[in-house]
């Protein structure tokens, strides 16, 4: 069960130092945070002669608190020429400020003018206060800041990522003792790189024994400012306990990926990976990109929300929001694509449901600049028009071109991509180190360490996976032209939804039907669009549902579910390997199972591909490198594409 977020506190002491009255501790010594940050962190932990000459460095922190640790570690990152190419910053945070206590905080206490311009552009990207992990991107994704909002006992367990350094911060062990305990230690033994180290302000005596106990050694230094002594030290356990290593890059002999399909599946996949700094070969069997269901007029974006915050709202949650940041990054590169901006409705579909969800929020305690319950009249107001019910507004949903965002993406990647239309791809072999793509003709049409399946209804059968559940589904949107009704002020879904485009028109739809083929557009679903549309928005012109539906201009589209609902993302199983070795994996976790190295799926996005496409690729890219994962691991192995055959191994299906 989610916790709701508790922000935290601002106050002072008299002198000006910021402190917690929750925890009755300083955020850092009077004598000065970034002084403190740079002696104690960076320079405790070997910073930053231990990142020079690295390709990526990770920083693992216990309490980010205002953020001056994660503001030095920058600040020094940008001032050394000889920094890794991508600095990676993980930090947990049980009582995050909300954005307008961090810029007051920092007004109060941040003059240095290496951070000032740091701590604006960090407000900036401040995330809504809502549980989970939050990816923050600065220097054109060179620096990565990962927040992992809520209880270190709960987060630190759910993160997965190969730590360099630890900055071990929590307010002092006798004012928030549970944040030193040896649980803690434990956690960040599972995740410390070989000769990781630590530092800490504190020296007492628990800390030391729960260091020791774990694999840390740790050594007496000076202390900054007015303490006599703090810890430094290394990860050097005695034996190895661990039942996974942390994750490491993949060892490839060139940086080149393929991608196969050029839908917001495989446009995002290129647009992260060109970022990190790979050549890319996309290979679609169309003549342009976004042909398919990505080549719908628009798509709806907004998180899909519970009243027990599952799985799947979970999940939905942090690919909106990081989706909303790669947008933003776009649109602030020059790049142009279609997309509003004055939020989305989601109306109930009765009293009883507004009420359920209403309650809901209110237990999550969800702030209302993520999402708003609203009765019909408050409904009304925002959309224009007359509305069936109330339900729930969310400020920064919306609608969006998913075509044009796909070439904002591809065009993001400049000379990084080769583009290769026409090619229907058959299958792919693995030759040595090699994937080999190869096409219906049969010949071997390229080769690259990495190819990413990424054409929906064809991924599974062209990577060789005989446990992939999906299943094609039917989906028919009809376009009503200007002036054929009262178009709603910003897009509203229910039973169906009704999309106000730039053009005057508004889109309708989309049915849904299972295992249907025809690809033709038919009246009677045209028929069905108007149908749940008056459901949902009860002045629809009467006369508009007696129209000859022919004359309504239409789309088919054909999405590929998964029978969970969920999209299939991530490194593929060995599939081969895991049936020849079935009776010991009966009992596997996802990391136990064998992996295709080299090979990724990122298909079955159904009809979010807007809310999935983007952390679903950032997550392919950080799995590629070695870099901490953007979501938590469950939600991961949630998504993961081998989970239908780690059902199967668990059922002793497999033999």
């Amino acid at each position: 069960m989610t916790h709701p977020l508790i922000p935290a506190t601002l106050a002072f002491r008299d002198n000006g130092t910021p402190f917690s009255p929750r925890h009755d501790d300083i955020y850092h010594s009077a004598v000065g945070g970034l002084a403190q940050a740079e002696y104690v962190f960076l320079h405790g932990n070997g910073l930053p002669e231990r990142w020079q000459g690295r390709r990526i460095f990770t920083v693992l922190e216990t309490g980010f608190g205002m953020g001056i640790n994660f503001l030095a570690t920058w600040a020094a990152w940008r001032a050394d020429p000889a920094r890794c190419e991508r600095l990676h910053f993980v930090s947990t945070e049980k009582y995050p400020f909300t954005e307008a206590d961090l810029r007051a905080a920092y007004a109060a206490t941040v003059a240095e003018t290496s951070i000032v311009e740091l701590a604006q552009t960090l407000a900036e990207a401040w995330p809504t206060l809502v549980p989970g992990v939050h990816r923050l991107e600065f220097e054109g994704g060179r620096v990565t800041l990962t927040l992992a909002f809520g209880d270190a006992l709960e987060t630190l367990p759910s993160l997965w990522l190969r730590a360099d350094a630890f900055y071990l911060d929590g307010f002092s062990p006798a004012k928030n003792p549970e944040l030193w305990t040896p649980p803690i230690f434990k956690m960040l033994a599972r995740l410390a790189g070989d000769d990781a180290t630590f530092a800490t302000y504190t020296s007492a005596g628990d800390v030391k024994r729960a260091l020791t106990q774990t694999g840390f050694e740790y050594r007496k230094v000076d202390g900054f400012g007015w303490k006599r002594a703090m810890l430094v030290g290394r990860f050097a356990p005695r034996w190895r306990v661990r039942r996974h290593e942390p994750p490491v890059p993949l060892a490839v002999n060139a940086r080149h990926a393929v991608v196969i399909g050029t839908g917001l599946a495989g446009c995002a996949a290129i647009e992260r990976l060109a970022a990190r700094g790979w050549q890319i070969t996309s290979l679609e069997r169309h003549a342009d990109i976004a042909r398919e269901t990505s080549g719908n007029p628009a798509g709806v974006f907004h998180p899909q929300l519970s009243r027990d915050d599952s799985g799947t709202s979970r999940i939905t949650r942090a690919g909106f929001a990081y989706a909303l940041q790669r947008w933003i990054a776009l649109e602030h590169a020059g790049h142009d694509f279609a997309r509003s901006t004055q939020g989305l409705l989601q109306l109930a579909a009765d009293d009883a449901e507004l009420q359920a969800m209403t309650d809901a929020f209110t237990a999550f305690a969800w702030p209302r600049d993520f999402v708003a319950p609203l009765s019909r009249d408050e409904a009304q107001r925002i959309a224009k028009v007359p509305l069936a019910h109330g339900g729930w507004f969310y400020p920064h949903g919306g609608w969006l071109d998913p075509a044009a965002l796909c070439a904002a993406q591809c065009a993001a990647a400049g000379t990084q991509l080769e583009r290769r239309f026409g090619v229907e791809v058959a299958r792919i072999e693995r030759s040595g180190d090699q994937w080999t793509v190869i096409d219906t003709s049969g010949r071997a049409i390229i080769s690259a360490p990495v190819v990413i399946v990424a054409n929906a209804h064809e991924a599974a059968r062209i990577a060789g996976l005989q446990h992939a559940a999906t299943q094609r589904v039917r989906g028919q949107l009809t376009l009503l032209p200007r002036g054929s009704i009262v178009a709603p002020h910003v897009p509203v879904i229910g039973a169906g939804y009704a999309v106000p485009l730039v053009d005057g028109t508004t889109l309708s739809g989309a049915t849904y039907h299972v295992d249907d083929m025809d690809a033709s557009v038919r009246s009677a679903d045209h028929l069905e669009n108007l149908e749940r549309l008056a459901e949902m928005m009860p002045s629809l012109d009467p006369a508009l549902r007696t129209q000859n539906p022919s004359t309504f201009a239409g789309r088919v589209a054909f999405r590929c579910v998964a029978l969970d609902r969920l999209p299939m993302i991530g490194q593929l199983a060995d599939e081969t390997a895991a049936t020849l070795d079935a009776e010991r994996l009966r009992g596997a976790w996802p990391l136990d199972l064998p992996r295709a190295d080299g090979l990724y799926g990122a298909f079955a996005y159904g009809s979010r591909g807007l809310v999935w496409a983007a952390l679903g690729a950032e997550l392919i890219a950080s799995q590629i490198e070695g870099e901490p994962w953007p979501i938590e691991r469950d939600l991961a192995e949630a998504i993961d594409p081998a989970r239908f055959l780690l059902r199967a191994l668990r059922q002793s299906t497999i033999r």
